[in-house]
């Protein structure tokens, strides 16, 4: 198949620290490209990923964008969007159009296609988010039998409006690279726990910061601020007039509730980490924490932990019970008490089978398999219009 990947404007990929939705695309690009397909990228100018192919409307990411005015994050989501209608078309012209169109991109992608009808090649959008977020959207969408959708765990699903519910094609976890090297063994890690995520109210990093410090436990938070990947880059982002940081709700989240109970001994904050650097943080790290206060769609750090041979201490929310055996490749709690006991077991969790877990369940070829059975799925329902028949969303005139 010829497929367009839009992983939107966001980040490179793969991203050089934070991006989980950034490592999806470059491990199944990655794997279906391996398997014979021809697959075009549509993402930011600095992405470095081997593809057949580039389609960019911005030299770098726009990831700090994110926490900024309505208008501005939508437009470039827009603008994004646009040079991807305008490779569609040139490839159509050239007589090489594409199969199928697997976007990443939340309601904008989905939106701007399903309108585009009979001129766009069929779309298979892939939810990363909690679907209640847009609810409004989702409540009324018709992709018009052109867009159909992948979950990324079967709770997210469930918990989204009826209407996109009916136009889901199917649920396909999340994959990280999984590699056969043995993990570290417990005696040779370090004493620290790990935060690998944004650091955010939903997030729960104070839940963390509190948890670690009755245990007597050191932590150790990776990941960005309000987009900006260190402290350095937070520092000068605050020093200047007029920058999104100044009004991003993550930031003066942070600058309350975390900043304060950072010592740079028992509770540190290194940035955000890529590459070796990441791999090598989460196969020595004692466990990997996820004290999250919302309804995690996929958790891809998760996966990634496990892969490392690392255990999962986790919220109970979300995806996360299909995600982690409690027990035995990490704990889950239902309350701050619980988590805060949950890292006193930690001993008790072999690494071994936390990697053999991650290598039956979120290798990259896994999830290739799911993604190509959606991909024929969606063509199959494109070309015959099969599926739930939509009632008409009507517009309420005052």
């Amino acid at each position: 198949m010829k497929v367009l990947m839009d992983a939107g404007p966001w980040l490179p990929v793969p991203p050089p620290g934070y991006g989980g939705l950034e490592n999806v695309v470059a491990t199944l690009t990655t794997e279906l490209r391996a398997r014979g397909h021809t697959v075009v990228l549509a993402s930011v100018g600095d992405s470095t990923l081997p593809v057949d192919g580039l389609v960019t409307a911005f030299p770098t990411g726009r990831f700090e964008q994110l926490g900024g005015p309505y208008p501005q994050v939508v437009g470039t989501a827009h603008a994004h969007e646009q040079v991807v209608v305008s490779a569609i078309a040139e490839h159509a012209l050239a007589g090489a159009p594409f199969d199928l169109v697997h976007s990443h991109v939340e309601v904008v992608g989905p939106a701007l296609l399903a309108g585009l009808g009979d001129a766009a090649p069929p779309t298979l959008a892939t939810l990363h988010w909690d679907t209640r977020r847009n609810a409004d959207f989702w409540a009324t969408f018709d992709g018009r039998g052109r867009v159909w959708f992948a979950g990324v765990s079967d709770t997210q699903v469930a918990q989204a409006p009826a209407r996109l519910r009916a136009q889901v094609a199917g649920v396909v976890p999340l994959a990280v690279p999984v590699d056969d090297v043995p993990p570290v063994p417990r005696a040779d890690r370090s004493a620290s726990v790990l935060v690998l995520a944004r650091l955010c109210e939903a997030k729960g990093i104070d839940t963390a910061l509190r948890a670690c410090r009755l245990a007597g436990v050191p932590l150790v938070l990776a990941g960005p601020v309000g987009g900006l990947p260190d402290r350095a880059a937070l520092e000068r982002a605050l020093a200047t007039p007029g920058h999104p940081a100044r009004s991003h709700p993550d930031v003066a989240w942070f600058t309350e509730h975390v900043d304060p109970h950072l010592d740079g001994v028992h509770a540190r904050w290194i940035g955000s980490v890529g590459g070796a650097a990441k791999d090598e943080l989460l196969r020595t790290s004692r466990a990997v924490l996820f004290p999250i206060r919302w309804e995690e769609p996929g958790g891809t750090a998760v996966c990634e932990a496990l892969a490392a041979g690392t255990p999962v201490v986790a919220m109970a929310r979300g995806c996360l019970p299909s995600l982690v055996d409690d027990g035995r490749t990490g704990f889950l709690a239902t309350d701050e008490e619980g988590f805060t006991a949950a890292l006193g077991r930690l001993d008790e969790v072999d690494p071994r089978a936390c990697t053999a877990e991650a290598r039956r369940r979120f290798a990259p070829a896994v999830m290739a398999d799911g993604y190509e059975r959606l991909y024929a799925a969606t063509l199959a329902r494109a070309a015959g219009r099969t599926g739930t028949r939509l009632p008409a969303a009507r517009p309420v005139l005052r």
